[in-house]
């Protein structure tokens, strides 16, 4: 979904973020507000005065998504949810959940909060409009304050649609949970009308363009590729957290994994390792025991004239706690790690002892076998055929 995003500040305990693509947003709403709206409204003023009219504008519409996606990660909070955090993008802005909500009621909760938010800043903004006007404010603070409540209000029409992943369809899939007692067929009708929604937006972006309508039909045509893909998404990841919830690592782990003893010396260790299995990271062992691990950047450490006289021991590190796991650990947990730190395999240590090796082929594997045993629809995620065998080593973090 992101591009390349970075920290702003930090608020009531949440992370705000921005992404790179926000700013050719920003750019284009600025420009938009400063070269038509405003001056189609509020004719004979400056041009400079326009411009800080789009400016605050633009600005006031993006601290108005943050307090929306602030409302929905607050609510989370209050019903035990983590939050990675908040992140403006180029299509507004996303509360971050780590997981789905508990129930159907904090789904209901959760959903309803931004929108809820989103009202009150318009209600708000367009209060202070009126009474700006009847005091004679000047016509750029009037005419931001009436953005802001128009702009506020449009949000809360656009996230009321009942089409998953918008509030509306969460809010309808709230309903539906409670109702049918099933999130993933809750999820599943929801998706199923935000990609159909979404399907809608592309459709008439293309008829825009076709109409003339180049820019207005482009970004009708690139939020409904968005919705659309987010909806099939989140079903996708419903599937995966039924399929893998409950299930501990151990039951899904590797038994043979390649370790390395540390008095091996490194240059055995480098023809007959790095050279075969060709991976950065092995767990290094001796009489059971996880002593670290041994990865290419400590090898470069030492000369390679000095490869046959010194031992894997002599560089072994502790290894990263983003590179372990327990083996009573929960598969999907398992799998919200891989996602979180970029692995695609983990070892499974118990009190020191090397248990296995979780990897995510794996987890895929196991996903596609249960789901094609229970009569539901194939590999959630488009997996069509097994991926490299990489199971012998960690990559490094």
């Amino acid at each position: 979904m992101f591009t390349r995003r970075f920290r702003l500040f930090r608020l009531l305990g949440f992370d705000i973020y921005i992404d790179l693509s926000w700013f050719l947003i920003a750019i284009l709403i600025t420009w938009s507000l400063a070269t038509s709206m405003f001056p189609a409204y509020y004719p004979n003023l400056a041009p400079v005065v326009y411009w800080w009219m789009g400016i605050s504008g633009a600005l006031g519409l993006f601290a108005a998504i943050v307090l929306h996606e602030l409302g929905h990660s607050v609510m989370a909070r209050q019903f035990g949810m983590q939050m990675k955090g908040i992140t403006l993008f180029i299509f507004g802005g996303v509360a971050e959940m780590s997981d789905e909500p508990p129930s159907a009621k904090a789904e209901f909760w959760v959903a309803i909060a931004g929108p809820i938010v989103s009202v009150i800043i318009a209600v708000v903004c367009y209060g202070l409009y009126l009474a700006g006007d009847a005091l004679a404010w000047p016509v750029p603070v009037t005419g931001v304050l009436w953005y802001l409540g128009l702009i506020n209000a449009v949000v809360v029409g656009f996230n009321l649609i009942p089409a998953f992943p918008l509030d509306g369809g969460r809010v309808l899939r709230s309903i539906l949970w409670a109702t049918k007692g099933s999130l993933r067929r809750a999820t599943r009708i929801t998706s199923a009308i935000g990609s159909g929604f979404g399907m809608f937006l592309i459709l008439l972006g293309i008829l825009s363009i076709i109409g003339g309508n180049f820019i207005g039909g482009m970004w009708q045509f690139l939020i409904g590729m968005f919705l659309r893909g987010a909806a099939q998404m989140s079903y996708q990841q419903v599937l995966v957290r039924r399929a893998l919830e409950g299930e501990p690592v151990e039951r899904l782990m590797q038994l043979d994994v390649h370790t390395v003893s540390p008095h091996m010396s490194i240059d055995e260790f480098v023809e007959d390792f790095i050279y075969r299995h060709h991976h950065k990271l092995y767990p290094v062992v001796e009489e059971g025991v996880l002593k670290g691990c041994v990865t290419i950047r400590g090898i470069k450490s030492i000369p390679r004239s000095e490869w046959s006289s010194r031992t894997v021991g002599d560089v072994t590190e502790p290894c990263g706690e983003g590179n372990m796991i327990e083996s009573d650990t929960d598969a999907i947990d398992a799998l919200a790690r891989m996602n979180q730190d970029g692995h695609s395999r983990m070892m499974v240590v118990d009190n020191g002892q090397l248990r296995g090796i979780v990897t995510l082929k794996d987890l895929m594997n196991f996903i596609a076998l249960k789901m094609e045993l229970e009569g539901n629809e194939a590999s959630p995620l488009g997996i069509t055929g097994d991926p490299p065998d990489s199971r012998h080593a960690i990559p490094e973090r």
